[in-house]
């Protein structure tokens, strides 16, 4: 069974060796930089679980800009044993649940251009490409800027 929840501060040392598994340097976060995002206030990272076990996490981000909310997806990543499960499309859905329940107007990521798999996620729910920018990773890597307009979540008033 598949669930998300919410981070827990116990869940780090689970959380960082999915990290180590996904990337190597100098494409991985620090240990310190990630402890830091975990622990942000403008941001929520959810875990997903695949039989009680972590299978993977996200992590968005909100701002304030020109008045209006934005949200980031910092990173989605899936432990390797668990792709292919529908754990990173699980995950994106609550990274935009949480940003519609934050009244962000739009969710925004990179993906480097060579990630096919995530890039086909990413345009199979909705999102579209934004722009392109160089030298985004390490070693001149590009990225490309996926973004997906959101709807406010409403509220019913019967006053």
């Amino acid at each position: 069974m598949l669930s998300c929840r919410l981070y827990l501060p116990n869940d780090f040392e689970r959380l960082y060796a999915i990290e180590k598994a996904c990337f190597a340097p100098p494409f991985r976060f620090d240990r310190r930089y990630m402890r830091q995002l975990v622990r942000s206030a403008n941001t929520a990272t959810w875990i997903a679980e695949l039989d009680g076990e972590m299978a993977g996490f996200a992590i968005v981000e909100w701002s304030l800009d020109d008045g209006q909310i934005s949200a980031y997806i910092q990173t989605i990543e899936v432990a390797p044993q668990a792709r292919r499960r529908g754990v990173g499309g699980k995950l994106l859905g609550q990274t935009e649940q949480s940003a519609r329940l934050a009244w962000a107007s739009v969710l925004w990521l990179h993906v480097e251009e060579k990630n096919p798999e995530a890039i086909r996620i990413y345009e199979a729910h909705g999102y579209r490409t934004e722009g392109r920018e160089e030298n985004y990773y390490p070693q001149g890597r590009a990225a490309l800027i996926y973004a997906k307009r959101l709807a406010a979540v409403g509220f019913a008033t019967n006053c």
